[in-house]
């Protein structure tokens, strides 16, 4: 799957903070259930990579790594199994070692600068990051307007409450969102409707 492709398999893709990794295969099972396959796993806890591997084992599951800021975690998000890579920002060299593994890349962008740094890089797929710190809708619906060939995914501060609103926007494929994957002990059942109700959020 290359990056449009991942962005595309659902409206929300869940923002991860594993702390135990026994928390991981029931937390990506009951998403997974619900409909939201594509799981980004946050590189903030020392669980994550262990999380990642887990993870992998959920029929269905595409996992990936967030929180990625540079070669070494890169690195080790692709040793863990990630099948695509998120990372807060946007750095020539990350960009480009990205791109030399082949990996779908989905790096954070705040401003016009880093839009055309990415695409400097070849690339059109971003995330607007932190969305709701950085103005919100009507910031990224300026930033898109002179790069029409670019397609987003706005994360931070992105709730079940204003997630439909933004996947309204066209160039937004999906959004990304932590609701969905509340931390600790996993209620499967509460996690699945949640990600089925996300689901539904699809304009």
């Amino acid at each position: 799957m290359n990056i449009a492709d991942i962005m595309k398999t659902a409206p929300v893709i869940p923002v991860i903070v594993v702390d135990e990794v026994e928390h991981a295969v029931p937390l990506a099972r009951a998403l997974v259930a619900g409909g939201l396959r594509v799981l980004e796993v946050t590189l903030r806890t020392p669980a994550a990579l262990d999380a990642i591997a887990a993870m992998k084992q959920v029929d269905g599951a595409v996992v990936g790594a967030g929180t990625v800021t540079n070669q070494q975690d890169l690195a080790n998000a692709i040793q863990a199994g990630s099948e695509f890579i998120v990372s807060p920002g946007l750095t020539e060299t990350l960009g480009k070692a990205a791109i030399r593994e082949g990996i779908p890349f989905l790096p954070g962008i705040a401003n016009a600068g880093d839009i055309m740094r990415g695409l400097d890089l070849g690339l059109t797929h971003f995330k607007f990051f932190p969305a709701m710190a950085a103005g919100g809708l009507p910031a990224l619906k300026a930033l898109a307007a002179p790069f029409g060939q670019c397609r987003f995914c706005p994360t931070g501060g992105i709730s079940e409450a204003n997630a439909s609103e933004w996947l309204a926007f066209d160039p937004v494929l999906c959004v990304g969102g932590s609701w969905v994957a509340p931390r600790g002990p996993v209620d499967e059942a509460a996690v699945e409707d949640m990600a089925r109700k996300a689901c539904e959020l699809r304009r």
